[in-house]
């Protein structure tokens, strides 16, 4: 059993039935999540019913289960687990029906014995989303248990409210966690630990001492099997309303009265009430060259591969501090970065010529990716006579410390938080229509799009939305030893 297992896990024995159990992110992510869980201890006692439109049976599911660990499995594979985690699942076709579905959850639940909890993980595309919660109602499957919900929560105010009331019309809010899989990475939970664990930062976590702040996400793979989705919505309503605005929630929030679901929730939606409405005019919108011409994209779209904006938080603690968004297809790297810049110092008392100030403002910079890393970017005296400085740097990796191997992958750790009941690092009804809200004058009149080569930046005028100050990427710190790069 993993260390620590029996504490993170849930109270009760789980059923849980994954409707889209065939697809890519089941595939990929859940079935290989769900597997490492349940083999590792973090849920005691576990049944999963695949549901999905193929025909299979429970051996078919199972054989498909077992293919997709083979392929994406992180950890390697153990035959006693993996004999062990397929005695476990089921399977039933959606043209079963709810009956067939109500015998089978009504099954596992006897086969388990004793008190247990319902879950249902919905992996499918928003426009089945509705017809997957009307299955689960007839099929009696509501009481007891709970619902996680995929991107996106809509696709602009009216349909976001729309789609809340009609969860709300079968489930509770309570029931609901809709999830975003950034917020399940390691790295997004260490902003909260950083400011409120330390007497060092949080003093200093506002507008008299940071200048400005950038969240950037740049992806160098272009839509692969997503044509047709993204071209109905878009880099902004794929990443920016879904992760970026919240992850911006985690940094910006005041300290929650407890480090609980509830308080962080609240927290965070203060923030996104504080928020201004998008300006146009401070957002820019891009494509790639060549993504007219791919297949099952219109000739003339509009559709921006590429976003970057400013948007404002209107509060005591961050009036007046600008934070730039950016995020697209097909740029030079692939990062999730939050980088913090602090206000330089008021006077320069070093001579013309010292460096001081010519590689910028201080950075404390959170790498979003899997593998947490942090670096404190500051000047310091370069060896040797008279006084010349260079930017140093303090930098924090987790795979340097002992605990690499306690780390769970986004997905596990979301899933292991909707079983136990807790909602801190899922968005709200509220936050989400909020978000929607201020997002409506860009999506009422968006800038056009203008054009950028694939591996680039993004269109130019990305410069002229960020200045005078410069974009962090590309943001690359060598380990220690090695030559150190910094724009």
């Amino acid at each position: 059993m993993a260390k620590n297992a029996a504490l993170v896990g849930p109270k009760f024995p789980q059923v849980l039935t994954l409707v889209g159990a065939t697809g890519d992110l089941s595939r990929r992510k859940l079935l290989p999540g769900l597997f490492h869980l349940c083999s590792a201890g973090f849920i005691p006692n576990c049944r999963i019913i695949g549901v999905s439109l193929d025909g299979l049976d429970a051996e078919g599911f199972r054989a498909f289960a077992r293919a997709a660990l083979d392929e994406f499995a992180s950890r390697k594979l153990d035959e006693t687990k993996w004999a062990n985690f397929a005695a476990i699942l089921d399977y039933v076709p959606i043209s079963a029906g709810a009956a067939a579905l109500k015998t089978a959850v009504q099954a596992a639940e006897q086969s388990i014995g004793g008190e247990c909890r319902r879950i249902h993980y919905l992996s499918v595309p928003p426009n089945a989303a509705i017809s997957a919660v009307h299955l689960l109602a007839e099929a009696d499957l509501v009481a007891n248990s709970r619902i996680i919900m995929e991107k996106p929560f809509g696709t602009d105010l009216a349909s976001a409210v729309a789609l809340n009331a009609r969860l709300h019309e079968v489930f509770a809010e309570e029931q609901i966690f809709r999830i975003d899989h950034f917020l399940g990475k390691e790295p997004a939970q260490n902003i909260l630990a950083f400011r409120f664990g330390n007497g060092l930062f949080e003093p200093i976590w506002n507008r008299n001492f940071i200048s400005h702040v950038q969240i950037d996400v740049p992806e160098t793979i272009g839509l692969g099997k997503r044509v047709a989705f993204y071209e109905t919505v878009g880099a902004y309503r794929d990443m920016v309303v879904t992760h970026l605005f919240q992850i911006l929630g985690f940094m910006a929030m005041e300290p929650p009265t407890a480090l609980e679901p509830k308080p962080i929730s609240e927290e965070k939606n203060k923030v996104f009430r504080s928020m201004l409405p998008i300006d146009p005019k401070d957002v820019v919108r891009g494509q790639y060259t060549g993504y007219r011409a791919e297949e099952g994209i219109d000739p003339e779209s509009d559709t921006e591969t590429f976003i970057a904006l400013k948007c404002a938080i209107d509060n005591w603690r961050w009036a007046g501090v600008p934070f730039f968004l950016r995020t697209g297809k097909r740029l030079a790297e692939g990062q999730r970065i939050i980088s913090i810049a602090f206000r330089e110092p008021p006077k320069s008392m070093f001579p013309a010529g010292s460096g001081v100030g010519a590689q910028g403002p201080d950075h404390l910079t959170f790498d979003l990716a899997d593998a947490t890393k942090i670096s404190l970017s500051f000047y310091g005296k370069r060896p040797g006579p008279g006084m010349r400085l260079d930017k140093l740097s303090l930098q924090f990796a987790m795979h340097d410390t002992s605990f690499v191997g306690d780390v769970l992958e986004a997905y596990e750790r979301l899933i292991l938080d909707a079983m136990r009941g807790d909602h801190t690092l899922f968005t709200t009804a509220e936050g989400i229509e909020r978000l929607w809200e201020v997002s409506m004058p860009l999506l009422d009149a968006p800038p056009p799009v203008r054009l950028y080569e694939p591996d680039s930046w993004g269109p130019k005028s990305i410069h002229q939305l960020v200045a005078p100050n410069a974009w962090r990427l590309p943001f690359e710190r060598a380990r220690r030893g090695q030559k150190t790069t910094e724009s």
